[in-house]
């Protein structure tokens, strides 16, 4: 590789860790392992109205019984502020953001009367109200004009060949909230570059946000990891597992069979002892992404 492979995990504190967000952890350990390379470990608590107090904590407590030990300390993203409000203002000095004054309700307005239908799942496109002026509302939010961008193409090392075109899939979408937190999509570019982050390795459920991403790296001129996305947990009715579904925490009191479980989800091999598990499965995973020994 041209740089150093260097990976992250990257939970937010608003529960403990679940068996979904433990795959996703464990598979981006096993990609740094088996590159030779770090993985550092990064609390998302940008949006501090989600987050539990003390949690974080709870978190590297459970890494650390399954044996995934961070190559540094944890980095928190409710100390980077300033980070953030400077990228947001290259992007604003660029012609990339915009004010935006629409609330939800007007939102769903200006859809309504444009005929355009509520999907399934996930809010509706932003249809760039204030794109060109706030027309008189009061500032609320900025946003990233995604205007004039190319449908993008990416490579997911597992999931194979991508593309996104975000104006039509999502729109403009916002950097920065009403409340002034910043945006997930922000944050994430910010802490990647800054961290020289060259893989991320996460759950299949952000692959969507991708092209996002990519398109803030493009305009803040950084660099674009590369990206596998892993497969996903299940609940019973075949949606995704997660905390607002109620997804119990990681059982830690015996670590072996709750690695094992993640394990299978990856295309793992079952181990049955723990001191030998986790480098045998650094070896089967190099098998399974091609990668040298």
């Amino acid at each position: 590789m041209a740089t150093p492979y260097l990976g992250r995990f990257a939970p937010s504190p608003t529960g403990p860790l679940h068996a979904g967000s433990l795959v996703a952890a464990l598979a981006s350990w096993l990609d740094a392992r088996a590159h030779g390379g770090q993985w550092l470990v990064r609390i998302e608590d940008v949006d501090s109205t989600r987050c539990q107090r003390g949690m974080d904590q709870t978190l590297l407590r459970q890494l650390a019984a399954l044996n995934l030990h961070s190559d540094g300390p944890p980095v928190y993203q409710s100390q980077r502020t300033p980070l953030y409000q400077q990228a947001l203002d290259q992007l604003i000095a660029g012609g990339h953001a915009y004010l935006c004054g629409c609330s939800r309700r007007d939102i769903e307005l200006a859809l309504q009367h444009s005929g355009q239908p509520k999907p399934r799942h996930g809010e509706r496109v932003y249809p760039g109200t204030c794109r060109h002026g706030l027309h008189g509302r009061g500032a609320r939010a900025w946003r990233f004009n995604t205007q004039a961008q190319p449908r993008l193409h990416w490579q997911d090392r597992r999931l194979g060949e991508q593309a996104q075109d975000v104006a039509l899939a999502v729109g403009d979408f916002i950097l920065q909230r009403a409340d002034g937190c910043f945006a997930y999509q922000l944050a994430v570019v910010v802490d990647d570059a800054a961290q020289g982050i060259s893989d991320v390795v996460r759950g299949e459920d952000l692959a969507d946000n991708t092209a996002r991403q990519i398109l803030l790296q493009r305009a803040l001129h950084l660099p674009t990891p590369r990206y596998l996305h892993t497969p996903l947990v299940l609940g019973p009715h075949g949606e995704k597992l997660s905390k607002q579904n109620g997804a119990q925490a990681l059982d830690t009191e015996h670590p072996l069979a709750t690695l094992n479980r993640a394990a299978a989800v990856l295309g793992l091999a079952e181990q049955h002892a723990l001191a030998d598990a986790l480098a045998n499965w650094v070896a089967q995973w190099r098998c399974l992404y091609n990668l040298p020994p």
